[in-house]
């Protein structure tokens, strides 16, 4: 082993961030820490109790650092600390030797945690606390300043990491991909992912939904390494209808009908994408009664309205779907891929925008299987 592989073994890298998301750890752990002070400050009154817990500082790295991880979730930071300080009281008030009560203290905090699934590292440095105080912290130490201090932590957590961080926090770990469902998903599924965490016979310290993107990550830099830089602006069509917000109903469905189109984006006057419409948005607002003739009922639908006043959508402003989803033109194709194959009937055709979010053309469904077969006819051809 040279120098340099020493160096690199030794010194590694133990959480994988930007530069930008540190920064961020560091500031959230500093509002975090300066708050609960300030709280525990005013409502900790007792001379005899510490304001904070040194092991407070240790939660803050988990829960600002690594949000995502089954060590920094509600019920392990909540249980974790208040159930280790009980055992750290029991242990201190029984027990005289000081060796001996920090060693109960540790081993039985990590059991409890274990048992009620309340895994929190900092946990056990709460449970030594009573212990090396030499006894004088009665059971109210777990009411304050610990459960102050861990209410506080978990409250400024939530807000930094959900509401300013824009964290998935706390990580709901049975939260399922949506509109796939486990009879039609191919390859490894949520439930392959959690039943190889279960068999690992080391504790480790990511979630499925974690390894899941994890896994996603890795498909995407394969495939793109593979086929090269297809883009989306290679294989979309760049001469495509548009109709605008005051087009009228009848026009556009005229204009479908005849290119045999099943979506048209909807556009304002500098071609930025507002909605789309497609087949099903003409068909939703025709409602049959018993006897009624459905051709008789759609035409009156898609027919303009002769008088002033009308009880029906006149434009396609009133009729498109607001919500729709866009990609830029050097987009790697693989992002349609999962796009295009798991999220149901309103994908089959994208919306393909340049640099200043104009419409510059649309990929369907059919351009991306003939890009995906030329690339494998090519790929086949090399090899002969």
């Amino acid at each position: 082993m040279t120098i340099n592989q020493l160096i690199r073994f030794i010194i590694v890298e133990p959480v994988n961030l930007k530069f930008k998301d540190k920064l961020l750890a560091v500031g959230s752990s500093f509002c975090a820490i300066l708050i609960m002070a300030l709280v525990a400050q005013e409502l900790v009154t007792a001379a005899a109790y510490p304001v904070l817990i040194a092991s407070m500082g240790a939660s803050a790295v988990i829960l600002f650092v690594i949000p995502g991880s089954p060590l920094a979730q509600p019920w392990s930071l909540l249980g974790g600390h208040l159930v280790s300080a009980i055992i750290g009281v029991v242990c201190a008030q029984w027990l005289a030797d000081i060796a001996i009560a920090s060693a109960c203290a540790v081993s039985g905090s990590i059991f409890a945690m274990l048992l009620l699934r309340c895994l929190h590292p900092p946990g056990a440095a709460t449970a030594l606390v009573p212990v090396l105080s030499g006894g004088s912290l009665g059971y109210g130490f777990v009411l304050m300043p610990v459960g102050l201090n861990v209410l506080v932590m978990l409250v400024m957590a939530i807000i930094i990491n959900r509401w300013l961080l824009r964290h998935d926090y706390p990580t709901v770990s049975g939260k399922k991909s949506a509109a796939v469902t486990p009879e039609r998903q191919s390859g490894i599924s949520d439930q392959d992912l959690k039943r190889a965490l279960n068999n690992m016979d080391m504790f480790m310290d990511v979630s499925a939904a974690d390894l899941r993107k994890l896994l996603n990550y890795a498909e995407i830099h394969s495939f793109q390494r593979v086929k090269g830089n297809i883009t989306c602006g290679d294989i979309m069509v760049r001469e495509v209808l548009t109709v605008e917000y005051g087009t009228e109903v009848e026009e556009a469905w005229n204009m479908m009908h005849k290119q045999k189109l099943k979506a048209m984006p909807v556009i304002d006057r500098a071609r930025r994408v507002i909605g789309i419409v497609t087949w099903n948005d003409f068909f939703k607002f025709v409602s049959l009664g018993a006897y009624e003739n459905f051709q008789d009922k759609f035409r009156a639908f898609i027919r303009r309205t002769p008088d002033i006043s009308t009880d029906k959508p006149e434009s396609v402003g009133h009729i498109m779907s607001a919500s729709v989803t866009v990609m830029p033109e050097t987009t790697h194709i693989v992002e349609l891929i999962a796009l295009m194959s798991s999220q149901g009937e309103g994908y089959r055709q994208i919306p393909i925008v340049n640099g200043e979010n104009r419409l510059v053309g649309m990929v369907y469904q059919a351009n991306l299987i003939a890009a995906l077969y030329d690339e494998q006819v090519a790929a086949l051809a090399n090899q002969l």
